[in-house]
């Protein structure tokens, strides 16, 4: 049976039991049995590190797969989702290294790569425990049991298979190259892994003499910021067609040459120099110079090294225009000085260790880590006198994304794969995919792909899969091994495990004789090319399930941080065109970067952001998951994380969306219990009321599914999140706002039936289009609406979850835009008239006399006119008048100049253009904003440049305030009239009634009497009560009586309110005390009803009850209704009518029937031609 809803409700507590329910009926795996068979749809999860907690960047992109992945299985899919684990690496060594105090290959060395490995084996999971537990928190539904780990021997065998199929097709070679290279993990990194982790630093930036052979009077000088590499220094280069300068230094007579562009960059004035000789840069080719130490001063005795050589990438832009080289610290010196003669390939100039440390060679500096000597090489260089000038310079510098320390620039042989012989196939299948939003695939992955370089995939490490080669110790004989079975037969050795412990020690024969047998390179693969290979490898391909592979391959869909466009979504494409030349993926989602709330990146040590189980624990999951998919960061662009953004979603979303919940559940069971009618919603039979209002929020929630459906199968969440939120605030601000007395029963049963299946359509539509976002909130509501739904209506087979049933389909007959059309319309009255209401501090209890709309168009008029009873009643206005001419009313627009962006733009012609705006006339600003822009003395003004209002034509002050959007105008009638403010102070009673009744926990259907006091009496408080007695009390619908207050019954509660300058005492006691109301019934016989003085103003009936007594404390079985109040306004309907003289005599449930004799020969039925025609008659009541 259908359970009372409570009026508070603790998000957090009700999500934990909604965790139990799911793993009692065991949710997720029951979908994905229930799916069997269905079409696959294929999600690959891209493994995260189990080294380190999850952040909110885990939480945003693990929301967007299961918000994805959730509606493909509600849209009839079979969705397999599998956690995974990246276990490799340097995030795990590096943590090991820590523990273990080692810097280097020779501790590792030491301890042994067995050893090592045991210690990196027992950390990759330390967090796993923590993942499952917060992943399942979040209400993401992943597969943790059928997991995989980077770490699996199936795993590695699949990476060994891809890595074979690259080698095959020629696209593998060992090369040479200056590479990033971290000094605390000892290992080159890849150019997508150093591009990861940039940070502002300061750096010397120092420029060095370098003296002529040929005239030591003469020195070259050039600029660097990394004076450890000066060391290494074996040529200089300068550009071959810039122009170059000898000039003397006024101040010491020395004479440099530079290049006269870069003059600025040791001179601050012409007059600081002498201008000796020019060249252009190929005069200076060959010249040589005398080495800055004497380290590999032996290069320089054939002439191959410290001379000048020449190339284009030398620029103008920074230093002396000439770049000292030192060819194993930058590419650029490698290529320049290999081209140009300086060293050979054998050559090997690298005097730094693997951690960062000169060797022995380099003499001065030997053990010393290289960004330290730093400052003992300039100090050197000033001894030496070939320092010129020493400065600073804050710049932009790379730092290891996993051990956060400075990276250098260093020469290491590696294994590449080549990434540039197949850029247009990168690019061609790029094309092929779907990207949302689209601009991060057609700029920065695109121009990240057309300047792909090879890729280094080695690492000079142990915790890894083992690169797969077995060559000679010259290099020239080379096997790649491609599974454990090759292994086996190769070796005569089968292994369970294949890391570096296990299988360095295999070797291959050599196929030629008398050579020895072939030994494993040394090197590991980098974690990217694991990641990269994981949607071969989860599947253990080709070893296993191909076919079922090959069925679901490309993925429908993937989603991570923008920072993987050159990571995971770099490696997936290149491998997977390497290897079949298809894309890995068909549709991909790219989050943004969720910052601190101050901007800054979220950071552990700053603690600058709340731990995410806090916010969860504080607001729970569903709020989280909303609040960050409903930001820019679903757009790929940046979010600051703010903790009161996630209370907001409560708040303004969900809070409504349960209020209006309960609201129904409120009702249906009032229904049960008055009109012993069981309630039962059919959704296949359901068709739509009358009610226009009904037929509205019907048609607005079938086009929002409509609009859902279309914008998911587009992976549009950043436009699909707002609506969805949007039309919470459409249906509890304007649906059950405008219809809580249909509701609550009332205008008559059958309305009230009608308005209540509609709202529970609406409701449970809504439910299961937002379950795949909001999946506990969801959940909780359809536990208890699934009671009321008819056994008929049940499709599916299983309706224990509301994540069982399937996203509905929009259906077509209850869409009608023009309804939609006219409600908006309404609404757009109704909000401009608030704003004009607010802008003059008028509350909407004081009622007003008249609202115009102004509109061109007559259709939107008519769409205004038809909705009129709503705007009267929500503005609280006594009439509306529907116009197409504004000059009726005096009302012209007029414009200003908004000053910030004008007088920034325009400067000394602002205050002319500033004039001129304000000369413009209603029929030029009509047009500018049709046309969008407008000249004014010139200059061209567009939107933004002006703001628009409106005001009266001839600036007297006006009866009406006027305010408008882009189509309508409207003019609200301003004056005071003392008969509204009593109104408004009647309303404003009622109000804090309401509140006190709440605040007290009544509910509606519990007897009270309500007591009440002015202070001072003498106050015009007291007059406006009296006076709207018959209002109040209808409104109430309990007695309100003045002081004394009865001591025959409880007190509930007391409180004193302020009303202006009076003080309003009201006390709530439990049940009815007799009082006012009985006092003003007659006490005469049924049959005579005598008049109690002159009529009331308003029209009326007089009412006698027929067949039964009164109830809920009424004692007369006679009494007066008003047909309006006040006078022409608030008329009555017939069901309004019985409404209310059920108030009178405290009925509740049965229907009453009014007849116009007593004898019931003439009933009252639909429809009344003209409710006033019974002014002044009796009508005799009957409950059948």
């Amino acid at each position: 049976m259908v359970e009372p809803v409570p009026d508070q409700i603790n998000f957090p507590e009700t999500e934990e039991k909604i965790l139990e329910l799911w793993k009692k009926l065991d949710v997720f795996q029951s979908c994905l049995k229930q799916s069997k068979g269905k079409p696959r749809y294929t999600f690959y999860d891209g493994p995260p590190f189990a080294t380190g907690l999850p952040h909110y960047g885990h939480i945003l992109a693990g929301t967007i797969k299961d918000i994805v992945t959730r509606y493909a299985h509600q849209n009839g899919y079979h969705v397999e989702r599998r956690f995974g684990w990246d276990t490799h690496g340097l995030p795990v060594e590096y943590e090991i290294d820590k523990k273990l105090g080692i810097t280097g290959p020779a501790d590792v060395a030491k301890i042994g790569i067995k050893a090592y490995n045991d210690e990196c084996r027992k950390i990759v999971m330390r967090y796993s425990e923590e993942w499952e537990f917060i992943v399942n928190r979040l209400g993401r539904w992943i597969d943790f049991k059928n997991d995989y780990k980077t770490l699996y021997p199936w795993f590695m065998e699949s990476v060994w298979w891809v890595f074979k199929q690259l080698y095959s097709s020629g696209l593998v070679y060992r090369g040479f190259k200056v590479m990033p290279f971290s000094t605390a993990c000892n290992t080159p990194l890849s150019n997508f892994e150093s591009g990861q982790n940039y940070k502002d630093v300061v750096d010397p930036a120092v420029i060095i003499s370098f003296p002529l052979d040929e005239d030591p009077g003469v020195s070259l000088i050039a600029w660097t910021t990394t004076p450890w590499t000066l060391p290494s220094n074996m040529a200089l280069c300068v550009n071959p067609t810039m122009t170059y300068v000898k000039i003397r230094h006024l101040k010491d007579d020395k004479v440099y040459i530079m290049m006269e562009d870069r003059l600025v960059a040791l001179f601050k004035k012409e007059g600081e120099y002498e201008i000796l000789q020019k060249y252009v840069g190929t005069d200076l080719k060959g010249k040589s110079y005398k080495p800055l130490f004497e380290y590999f001063a032996e290069y320089k005795k054939n002439g191959q090294a410290f001379r000048v050589v020449t190339d284009k990438y030398v620029t103008n832009e920074s230093g002396t225009g000439i770049v000292h080289q030192a060819p194993y610290f930058g590419q650029d010196d490698y290529s320049v000085c290999i081209r140009h003669g300086v060293i050979t390939k054998e050559d090997v100039i690298c005097p730094v260790d693997d951690s960062g440390r000169f060797t022995e060679e380099v003499t001065d500096f030997a053990g010393q880590y290289v960004k330290d000597a730093d400052k003992n090489i300039v100090k050197l260089l000033k001894q030496k006198g070939r320092m010129v000038d020493s400065s600073s310079i804050k710049h932009s510098y790379p730092f290891c994304w996993r051990s956060d320390t400075p990276l250098i620039y260093r020469g290491v042989p590696s294994w590449f794969v080549k990434v540039e012989e197949i850029v247009s196939k990168l690019m061609e299948n790029n094309q092929k995919t779907y990207w949302v939003p689209n601009f991060v695939k057609e700029k920065r992955f695109a121009n990240w792909l057309r300047d792909a370089h090879d890729w280094a995939i080695s690492r000079n490490r142990y915790w890894g899969t083992p690169i797969p080669l077995w060559v000679s110790e010259d290099y020239e004989e080379i096997v790649c091994v491609g599974s454990i079975e090759e292994l086996a037969t190769l070796t005569g050795t089968l292994v369970e495990d294949l890391h570096r412990d296990t299988i360095d020690h295999l070797t291959i024969p050599s196929r030629r004789p008398g050579h020895p047998p072939l030994k494993r390179v040394s090197e590991v693969f980098d974690c990217w090319f694991e990641s990269g290979s994981m949607p071969y490898a989860q599947s253990h391909y080709p070893f296993e399930k191909r076919k079922e592979f090959e069925d679901g391959f490309p993925a429908d869909f993937i989603a991570e941080g923008i920072d993987q466009t050159r990571g995971w979504f770099y490696t997936l494409l290149v491998l997977s065109t390497a290897l079949f030349n298809k894309p890995p993926f068909k549709n991909l989602i790219v989050n943004g970067l969720v910052l601190a709330s101050d901007g800054q990146k979220m950071s552990k040590r700053k603690k600058n952001y709340p731990d995410p189980l806090q916010i969860v624990h504080k607001f729970g999951a569903d709020a989280l998951r909303l609040y960050l998919t409903n930001s820019p960061v679903v757009r790929a662009e940046s979010l600051r994380f703010k903790e009161e953004g996630v209370n907001d979603v409560l708040k303004d979303v969900f809070l409504p969306w349960y209020n209006a919940y309960r609201f129904l559940i409120q009702n249906v069971l009032r229904l049960e219990r008055e009109e012993k009618q069981r309630f039962l919603h059919n959704e296949d039979t359901f068709k739509p009321p009358k009610n226009i209002m009904d037929r509205w929020i019907l048609s607005f929630t079938q086009s929002l599914i409509k609009f859902f459906r279309q914008e998911m199968e587009a992976y549009r969440l950043y436009t699909v999140i707002p609506k969805l939120v949007r039309f919470v605030g459409m249906l509890t601000n304007w649906y059950v706002r405008f219809n809580r007395k249909r509701l609550k029963g009332e205008e008559g049963l059958e309305d009230c039936e009608a308005a209540l299946h509609t709202l529970y359509s609406v409701l449970f539509s809504m439910i299961r289009v937002m379950a795949p976002f909001t999946p506990f909130l969801t959940e909780h509501m359809y536990q208890n609406l699934k009671h009321l739904i008819h056994p008929d209506s049940t499709q599916e087979k299983n309706t224990e979850s509301i994540h069982y049933l399937m996203i509905p389909h929009p259906r077509e007959d209850l869409i009608d835009t023009n309804i939609e059309e006219s409600v908006s319309k309404m609404q757009s009255v109704i909000e401009l008239a608030r704003v004009i209401r607010d802008r003059k501090t008028i509350p909407t209890k004081y009622p007003l006399r008249e609202v115009v709309v102004i509109d061109t168009d007559q259709q939107s008029l008519d769409q205004v006119k038809s909705l009129q009873k709503y705007i009267l009643e929500e503005l609280n206005v006594r009439a509306i008048t529907a116009s197409q001419d504004k000059g009726r009313y005096g009302v012209m627009l007029k414009a200003e100049p908004d000053h910030m962006v004008l007088g920034k733009r325009l400067k000394g012609d602002f205050k002319r253009v500033s004039a001129g705006i304000r000369q413009l006339t209603d029929a030029q600003l009509q047009d500018f904003r049709s046309r969008g822009e407008i000249v004014v003395e010139g200059h061209t003004l567009r939107e933004g440049d002006l703001r628009l209002s409106y005001a009266s034509a001839d600036d007297q002050s006006s009866q009406y305030e006027a305010h408008s959007d882009s189509q309508v105008l409207v003019l609200l009638d301003v004056t005071p009239d003392q008969s509204m403010v009593d109104e408004g102070q009647a309303r404003e009673v009622i109000n804090r009634l309401q509140k006190l009744r709440k605040k007290a926990h009544l509910q509606p259907s519990e007897d009270i009497t309500i007591y009440y006091q002015v202070t001072p009496s003498a106050e015009r408080l007291s007059q406006v009560i009296e006076s709207h007695a018959e209002f109040i009390d209808t409104t109430i619908k309990q007695p309100l009586l003045k002081f004394p207050v009865s001591s025959s019954n409880e007190e509930i509660i007391r409180e004193t309110f302020k009303l202006k300058t009076a003080s309003l005492e009201l006390v709530i006691l439990r049940g009815h005390v007799a009082g006012r109301a009985g006092q003003t019934k007659s006490s005469q016989p049924q049959q005579q009803i005598v008049s109690n003085g002159p009529g009331p103003f308003c029209r009326f009936i007089n009412v006698v009850l027929c067949g039964t007594e009164p109830q809920g404390g009424a004692k007369s079985t006679q009494g007066t209704v008003l047909l309006e109040n006040p006078r022409g306004d608030f008329t009555l309907t017939l069901n309004q009518l019985r409404g209310h003289i059920q108030v009178i005599f405290g009925l509740q449930g049965g229907s009453l029937r009014l007849y116009k004799n007593k004898d019931r020969s003439s009933e009252i039925t639909e429809p009344v031609p003209d409710i006033y025609s019974l002014h002044a008659s009796t009508v005799y009541a009957y409950v059948s």
